[in-house]
């Protein structure tokens, strides 16, 4: 735990040559872990009661715009409490309230919306938290309850998203949402493409496949992760042995071994863009010292954990 405490603060002080008081922008994973974190419910045998090291929160970035003291959430977790409480030991904002300039959700399953519930009345209160979502679930929103509460009281602010349209936001930052396959149950889906005028970085927490992404929207994941400099991408399932006793044909996330093969033929530096992200308490590489863990690494990928700091834009 000490050494892992140690990186942390290193990565924070020191990321690609720039300390925290030269990086103009940056990005913090608030979350790891698959929408119910870990341990999860139901669970008392689950190694994380007793070893806080092995708990996640729920998949969020947080894109931090320094000069501009702008703070961005992509995704809105039920663990957003000890998320924002993390990004303000982190990251502090000198504005009022929550310190929360927009959040971008990128579909409605638990671990990416829910978390809007603490900006009502109930908890923070907020007022007019800007929210950019796609217009399915834009309407979710306004039309079911807890969420149109939030609407009504003007805790926070819609605003639509479109498929492959660019929203700029201060200092120039984009954010592009791009169609993904998904169970679309409440809402559309989207991977988020986000480039700041340093650094890019691909968000895509779930999706059911990257042939069907590539086939039914004309986008091959090999093509998106040359064309940014970070790619944070769904490991919800290691391989198809994780679940004894279920199918897991009908749980379609692309498997971190599957994803990995697929991507083994690129070089060294495009196989280093690749973070995975969004794992499931059942998944192996939850526990930094697993084999899993180590086998991943060995073969040139990262695995995104909570706390990592990255900057994307250093100041001239």
């Amino acid at each position: 735990m000490i050494l892992r405490c140690l990186f942390a603060l290193w990565c924070f002080l020191l990321v690609d040559g720039a300390t925290a008081n030269e990086c103009e922008v940056s990005l913090v994973v608030l979350g790891a872990g698959q929408d119910a974190g870990a341990p999860q419910i139901g669970n008392p045998a689950d190694p994380g009661w007793q070893d806080p090291e092995l708990r996640l929160t729920a998949t969020a970035l947080a894109l931090v715009d320094h000069e501009n003291d702008k703070r961005y959430l992509f995704e809105a977790t039920p663990h957003l409490t000890a998320q924002l409480q993390r990004l303000d030991s982190m990251a502090p904002s000198a504005a009022p309230g929550l310190g929360i300039d927009g959040i971008f959700i990128t579909h409605a399953h638990i671990g990416h919306y829910a978390g809007l519930m603490f900006l009502g009345r109930e908890a923070a209160g907020a007022r007019e938290v800007p929210v950019w979502v796609m217009p399915r679930l834009a309407n979710y929103l306004r039309r079911n309850g807890p969420w149109s509460q939030l609407v009504a009281l003007e805790n926070i602010q819609i605003t639509e998203l479109a498929q492959g349209t660019t929203k700029t936001l201060a200092g120039g930052i984009t954010v592009t949402p791009q169609l993904v396959p998904h169970r679309d149950e409440f809402s559309e889906t989207v991977a988020f493409v986000v480039r700041t005028n340093g650094q890019s970085f691909l968000f895509v927490p779930d999706i059911d496949s990257w042939d069907t992404w590539e086939e039914d929207y004309d986008t091959a994941l090999e093509d998106v992760i040359a064309s940014v400099d970070y790619a944070f991408l769904d490991a919800t399932f290691f391989d198809d042995n994780e679940l004894p006793g279920r199918d897991m044909s009908k749980i379609p996330h692309p498997r971190v071994a599957a994803t990995m093969q697929r991507l083994q033929h690129l070089p060294d530096a495009a196989r280093s863009r690749v973070h995975f992200i969004h794992y499931n308490h059942s998944n192996p590489i939850r526990d930094p010292a697993s084999a899993a863990t180590q086998h991943v690494l060995d073969r040139g990928f990262s695995i995104a954990r909570e706390g990592d700091q990255l900057c994307l834009a250093v100041q001239n």
